[in-house]
């Protein structure tokens, strides 16, 4: 049964939602304040390189982004410690991680120049870091899936994480694939959609007491 009655740490699940919203703005209005730039066909890096005229709004936008999505899921690792499985709570670890990763490692190497990267340091390091995430945030939704499809009480959790690994692949297949006028269409699929999505997703279940379920014997 879902709790009725909220704590503190329910409370930050919501902090999860806020995060996705300041995300979401940055990429949707920081565009505007870069002169030329093609949503559909550019990165959501581009936005934020060292050079972009669009830094300063992304900053201002995605304020709430990296400071509220550490929050909530350090307290989703808080709320699960003991509940779930050790598969579930493995996955939802290993994304933690990934979140981590993901705000100091692009906080520290934004790409050094718009439209493409270069091979300085800093692009090279941008590339890792990138390469880092992704590799972390698939094998932590595929635990999740395997921990959530074994319990029946975890199935829409699980299949939350099957979504959004869906969307990661149509997103590194599509940038892949398609034409170079939608790189910036399918790259979103991953970063935005996927990514952050299911970081608010975890908020929401954190928030309405529906990760404190289960203790595992």
């Amino acid at each position: 049964m879902i709790k009725s009655k909220k704590n503190l740490v329910n409370w930050m699940g919501s902090l999860g939602i806020a995060s996705f919203v300041s995300y979401a703005a940055a990429v949707i209005f920081a565009p505007s304040t870069y002169p030329g730039y093609d949503w559909m066909s550019r990165a959501v890096s581009d936005l934020s390189a060292a050079n972009a005229p669009s830094l300063a709004l992304w900053h201002q936008l995605a304020a709430a982004y990296g400071a509220a999505g550490l929050v909530c899921i350090m307290a989703v690792c808080i709320a699960i410690q003991g509940k779930l499985n050790k598969t579930l709570r493995l996955g939802v670890y290993l994304f933690a991680v990934m979140f981590w990763v993901s705000i100091i490692g692009f906080g520290m190497f934004p790409l050094s120049q718009s439209g493409g990267t270069g091979t300085a340091f800093q692009d090279i390091a941008h590339i890792a870091v990138t390469a880092v995430v992704v590799l972390l945030c698939i094998a932590s939704l595929v635990l999740i899936m395997i921990g959530g499809y074994r319990k029946k009480q975890f199935v829409s959790l699980a299949i939350c994480a099957t979504i959004a690994l869906v969307l990661m692949f149509v997103g590194a297949i599509g940038t892949g694939v398609a034409p170079s006028e939608y790189f910036g269409v399918f790259q979103r699929f991953s970063n935005l959609i996927a990514t952050n999505g299911f970081l608010m997703i975890l908020g929401i279940y954190l928030f309405l007491g529906k990760l404190e379920k289960e203790v595992e014997s």
